[in-house]
């Protein structure tokens, strides 16, 4: 019986230590694979014995994670970037008022480089532009308003969005100075053409109530009364035709036919077009120009149109006993240009004051009393879109009671 003992003591004894070799070894084969995780520069290992399955999940699960961290940090990349050139400014505000990001628009908006971490209130530094931001951090909904900052002469609009997860608020600033600036343009526009839409219908409405109510059988009256018509009507024509040709200049319908051009013989065609009007203002009409200035590639048409617009209203706002000068020279070197020559139309009328000459170029737009007279004002518009059609630019000097200069330049290609 005890020899008995003995054999199930030493048998329990053995199977004790092959379990506590295998805990060992495994404890082992465990540390090392752990250590081998640990080690972020080496590839899971796959191959462990006798923990094949483990190796094998975690490393299916260490490639899974890296595939999403990858993707997760490609999304980020691209979201940043967009966030980084974001034309409308984004500010993200936590609870308590205080700024955790901005993008680099918002920071050219309010004109700071450090936005981080300050106040909402103290970047913003306007009360309707704060108020909205508290409103929807009280009512936690979506908040809208524009304002004018006259200072800048800017005008913005913020929308204050509640962010859910943090408590805070995103704020969208958008600026709109230009939006405002393009519907003022159009305002005027409408009205402008309204204004001289009107004249001449008014006045064909009186001519032909006039010739009805037996004007037209005067032998007098009656064909003195159907020339203005006819006057009105050319008058008429001539605006919507030039509303065409603008119209289609600025959408770029217009293909200009470019050729070699010899700038003086494009300034004596304008100026033998314009001789007979300049002689009944009693205006006197001349050309300086060199002889051997370099050929432009251009549309002669087009540039003589341009010419004739700007001699008509140099004729126009001359007195009699004065003079226009049409030059052309070699021009000065300007951004992206090497060469090209310069056109000068010098008169020596009634001037244009400063505060105009950003202006005249306008459709429509009239400086003052003292300059309105015939014609539809659009002649400069069409200019300026034609010369730019040539990739060249237009721009005005003047002097109230000196006269004025019209200059364009035109590339030499």
């Amino acid at each position: 019986m005890s020899s008995f003992l003995w054999v199930v003591t030493v048998g329990l004894f053995l199977v004790a230590v092959w379990f506590g070799w295998r805990y060992y070894d495994l404890k082992k084969r465990l540390d090392h694979y752990v250590s081998q995780i640990r080690n972020h520069d080496k590839p899971f290992p796959t191959d462990i014995k006798e923990i094949e399955n483990l190796s094998n999940a975690i490393a299916s699960l260490k490639t899974a994670f890296d595939h999403q961290l990858l993707t997760l940090t490609s999304d980020n990349a691209r979201l940043f970037t967009v966030f980084e050139q974001l034309t409308d400014g984004v500010i993200i505000v936590d609870a308590n008022g205080l700024i955790q990001l901005a993008n680099p628009a918002a920071k050219r908006l309010f004109d700071t480089s450090n936005v981080l971490g300050r106040s909402v209130t103290e970047v913003l530094r306007n009360h309707q532009l704060v108020d909205a931001w508290r409103r929807c951090q009280q009512t936690a909904e979506m908040q809208s308003e524009s304002v004018e900052l006259f200072a800048r002469r800017q005008f913005l609009q913020i929308i204050a969005i509640p962010d859910s997860h943090a408590s805070g608020s995103l704020l969208l600033i958008q600026d709109l100075t230009r939006v405002h600036r393009l519907e003022t343009v159009r305002r005027d526009f409408v009205s402008n053409i309204s204004h001289e839409l009107r004249t001449p219908l008014a006045s064909l409405k009186a001519l032909t109530e006039t010739l009805q109510n037996g004007a037209i059988a005067d032998p007098d009256a009656g064909p003195r009364f159907l020339g203005r018509i006819n006057a009105e009507v050319d008058a008429l024509t001539q605006m919507a035709q030039e509303l065409l040709d603008l119209s289609r200049i600025e959408s770029g319908q217009v293909e200009l036919m470019l050729a070699p051009l010899d700038p003086k013989k494009l300034l004596n065609s304008a100026v033998e077009r314009m001789r007979m009007q300049a002689e009944r203002a009693g205006v006197n009409l001349q050309v300086n120009c060199a002889d051997d200035l370099r050929n432009i590639r251009a549309d002669k048409s087009r540039l003589e149109q341009v010419l004739v617009n700007i001699i008509h209203n140099a004729v126009k706002f001359t007195k009699p006993g004065g003079e226009i000068i049409l030059e052309a020279d070699i021009a000065p070197s300007w951004e992206s240009v090497s060469s090209g020559v310069r056109f000068a139309v010098r008169d020596t009328g009634v001037g244009i004051p400063a505060e105009s000459l950003s202006r005249i170029f306008e459709r429509f737009y009239r400086v003052d009393r003292s300059r309105t007279g015939s014609g539809t004002g659009l002649g400069l518009s069409i200019s300026k879109h034609i010369v730019e059609a040539h990739g060249g630019k237009i721009w005005a000097e003047s002097k109230v009671g000196q006269g004025s200069i019209f200059i364009f330049e035109i590339p030499v290609f």
